[in-house]
């Protein structure tokens, strides 16, 4: 299965999933992967459709954190054990291992996290409409279970920085990929979305002069650009990362362009939730996050987990 993480808070919106996502720098923009212009630029003079090119793009390994605002090391004597919440079975975030024991990006990210404290660190897994409830009665002290940051959850929990985020990403089939995607390159071509999505909103709004074709979910939408109904997809590029580089792609697409990563249709990014006023974990969490990306770990994490990059 590989799941949308585009907002992680509602099932219906988790998609199919075998592998995990990454980070962009929040501040710095993205590190080895070019964001797209979120709003439609027109040229100073006509342009001609770019050529038409393989694709050929190395892993991309993004980071959400600005290397210019180091955070300053909070004081961690009052932490002694942190007890995190996640989910039963987000495979590849979280799932239970071979031996019975939580595993997955998340759970290995937070075990990353209690080696920088130098804390105790236990995971317990619960069904995902259950992890807030189980935070805020204090049977757990932090989620990481791939929770996407919405104003109803802030209502009830805090959350961390966030440690990735979903964008979006047009797919082709492999011998039409543009190296660049802007509004007026699609002008008169299909684009496949699924109906209802913020990606259909954003193309709405963003790609006026492209010809829009809605389909009712994921599966219908890929198999119209597998038959050539379409010219390209857009969706939530973690879930299509992995269906590029799984069979049931039939090794037919790729990426066109690069990511888009606008707030406002494609959510805040994936944090760490803690209960409502704890700050001392919340930035004893933050203070972690960013030593494990500085010393390289989170780039050996995210590079265990993905073999295509969504960035």
């Amino acid at each position: 299965m590989a799941p949308s993480q585009q907002a992680k808070s509602s099932k219906s919106v988790r998609g199919l999933l075998a592998g995990l996502a990454a980070g962009l720098c929040l501040l710095g923009g993205l590190t080895g992967a070019g964001a797209q212009a979120p709003a439609k630029q027109p040229p100073a003079a006509p342009q001609a459709t770019p050529q038409v090119v393989p694709q050929a793009a190395p892993q991309a390994v993004p980071g959400f954190w600005d290397p210019r605002r180091r955070p300053e090391r909070p004081d961690l004597s009052r932490l002694t054990v942190i007890r995190f919440l996640t989910e039963t079975d987000y495979p590849p975030f979280n799932y239970t291992g071979a031996d019975g024991n939580p595993a997955g990006f998340n759970v290995d990210f937070a075990r990353a996290l209690c080696e920088e404290i130098k804390v105790t660190c236990t995971v317990q897994m619960r069904r995902f409409e259950t992890l807030v409830d189980a935070l805020t009665s204090n049977r757990g002290d932090a989620i990481i279970a791939s929770m996407a940051v919405s104003p109803q959850l802030r209502a009830r929990v805090d959350f961390t920085d966030p440690y990735y985020r979903v964008p979006a990403r047009f797919v082709s089939r492999k011998d039409a990929v543009m190296p660049e995607i802007r509004p007026e390159y699609l002008e008169g071509k299909k684009v496949g979305v699924v109906a209802g999505s913020a990606h259909e909103a954003y193309l709405k709004a963003m790609f006026t002069d492209a010809e829009l074709h809605a389909y009712p979910n994921d599966d219908a939408l890929r198999a119209a650009l597998r038959k050539g109904e379409v010219d390209f997809i857009f969706g939530d590029a973690i879930s299509l990362a992995f269906w590029i580089n799984g069979t049931d792609s039939g090794d037919c697409c790729a990426f066109s362009g690069g990511p888009f990563v606008e707030s406002r249709f494609f959510g805040e990014g994936i944090g760490i939730a803690v209960r409502k006023g704890n700050d001392v974990l919340r930035q004893a969490l933050n203070w972690a996050m960013f030593r494990v990306w500085e010393k390289g770990r989170y780039t050996d994490l995210w590079l265990r987990y993905f073999s295509v990059s969504p960035f």
